[in-house]
């Protein structure tokens, strides 16, 4: 069982670090989706990211429409606070790509327009916030995608 954690143009390298890390710990491939906002050998990222980076099963895409082009046939779920659809009722599936916006803008409004109908947020219970850290909704959502799919199977 695994995952594809997609980040679309992550912009903080504590949090790529994180969810690196995150990736490797539960079974899933990380694929990041260029411009950066930090280069891959900044030390933050390794930090973050301690002394796994290099088991991690990583991919990198020169930009959103190399990535999408590459994977046009697969199944996707996005995610942003403008989603309608929590996501514990998305239905996970294994090799499912779980696509990120960066941090401080989300996705973008094309992406969010073209694809309502697989759009999810995580619900938030104060109206003192926007979001949630990237590396924290992303945790969210790959450990319920994975309790969801062990009562499945």
């Amino acid at each position: 069982m695994a995952f594809n954690i997609v980040l679309l143009e992550p912009e903080i390298p504590n949090n790529t670090g994180n969810i690196g890390r995150l990736a490797l710990a539960s079974g899933s491939k990380l694929h990041l989706v260029k411009p950066f906002g930090f280069e891959l050998n900044d030390s933050r990222l390794k930090r973050a990211g301690l002394d796994y980076w290099q088991h991690l099963d990583v991919h990198i895409y020169e930009s959103v429409d190399d990535f999408f082009q590459t994977h046009k046939n697969k199944t996707f779920a996005f995610f942003s606070s403008h989603g309608h659809q929590l996501h514990w009722d998305l239905p996970f599936e294994d090799d499912i790509f779980l696509i990120f916006g960066k941090e401080s803008v989300g996705l973008p409004k094309s992406l969010i327009e073209a694809h309502k109908n697989k759009l999810y947020k995580i619900p938030l219970y104060s109206d003192h916030i926007r979001s949630l850290n990237l590396a924290n909704a992303v945790s969210i959502v790959i450990y319920e995608g994975l309790r969801n799919l062990n009562q499945t199977s």
